[in-house]
């Protein structure tokens, strides 16, 4: 299934022809993307989001500033809304370059804009005076006065305080500088915890982030999932196609790029990688569909799983990526893919 085909190669000719207009005519309106229609709930949070949120990692490191505009627009042409970045990526450019395409498109109010604290190299970790610190500079590179989604990035700091960070960004939100609360890198544990403290009035987690698709299970798919399903929290998982191993395109070792991103893709190339990516062909020639969008699809039919997220470095990307919203595997399908990332 292609959500977002144009019909068949037999009826564009005709199209064409119907279509043809004089040179000199009014430009028309652009209507809105496809997908526009197509919103699910990010849990309680009241926010609705495109089930599938695009990711800025690669903007302002393998990515400049003129061809992210370009994948942030064609994302936004098939009725994308969600964007994702965090303020450690490349030192904060790709929120820089993020700001520039949200006021020139004038586009901010239409955009769930999520942001990931915790990592920047001026204001590392959850203590609150980084943490107020951090949301600052991502406002004004971002060039905007509110974050509609937080991501509390742990990954620096296990020890840090969940209380205490919660305090700091009820603060925050009461402040109208952030909204929706997400977690990265805190342990099941910690995720209990700030449910506990929840109840007690502090600001409640609705969304956590962990990297999860095909290939990289184990660190989800444990008491992880399991808090996530007992408390109802909203999954968006980052590093959907693993680092571009889940698109297919990476088949050979002696073809695999040269540092550490090559190494990274080296490293899936065993038979358990081999196995992956002859099952995703499989499903991918049985629904008609790219082997990237397969594997976004198997994620959204995954329980809790919401909206993930999947970073890109070319706009023909994004056609590929924005059909696994349409797609919908069987169970079958979905229990070979499974079966075989065992």
């Amino acid at each position: 299934m292609r959500l977002f085909g144009t019909g068949t190669t037999e009826e564009q000719p005709e199209r064409a022809e119907q279509n043809a207009e004089h040179p000199s005519a009014p430009i028309p309106v652009v209507g809105p993307g496809v997908g526009e229609g197509i919103r699910v709930a990010l849990g309680d949070s009241g926010i609705q989001t495109f089930p599938l949120m695009l990711g800025a990692a690669e903007f302002g490191w393998n990515v400049d500033l003129e061809t992210s505009h370009a994948i942030l627009d064609r994302y936004v042409e098939f009725g994308g809304n969600a964007v994702h970045t965090a303020d450690g990526f490349s030192g904060g450019r790709s929120e820089h370059i993020i700001g520039q395409w949200l006021r020139s498109r004038g586009l901010r109010d239409r955009t769930v804009l999520s942001v990931r604290v915790g990592s920047h190299a001026d204001n590392p970790g959850l203590g609150s005076t980084n943490l107020v610190r951090a949301v600052e500079g991502s406002l004004t590179r971002l060039g905007v006065e509110r974050i509609d989604v937080i991501y509390l990035d742990a990954t620096l700091d296990r020890t840090a305080s969940v209380e205490d960070a919660l305090a700091t960004v009820e603060w925050l939100r009461d402040a109208g500088k952030v909204g929706t609360i997400g977690a990265f890198g805190l342990s099941p544990e910690q995720l209990v915890e700030a449910r506990i403290l929840a109840s007690a009035g502090y600001p409640r987690i609705e969304v956590v982030d962990e990297p999860y698709n095909l290939i990289r299970r184990e660190a989800f798919e444990g008491d992880l999932r399991l808090v996530a399903g007992a408390q109802g929290l909203a999954v968006t998982p980052s590093h959907a196609l693993e680092h571009g191993f889940l698109s297919g395109r990476h088949r050979s070792k002696a073809h695999v790029s040269r540092g550490v991103r090559g190494e990274q893709l080296r490293g899936h190339l065993n038979r358990r990688g081999t196995r992956i990516l002859r099952a995703l062909d499989q499903v991918a020639a049985d629904v008609g569909a790219p082997v990237a969008a397969v594997s976004i699809a198997w994620l959204l039919a995954r329980s809790s799983i919401v909206a993930p997220i999947v970073n890109t470095f070319a706009t023909e990307h994004v056609d590929e990526l924005m059909q696994g919203a349409g797609i919908t595997l069987t169970r079958a399908q979905v229990a070979e893919l499974t079966r075989v990332g065992n």
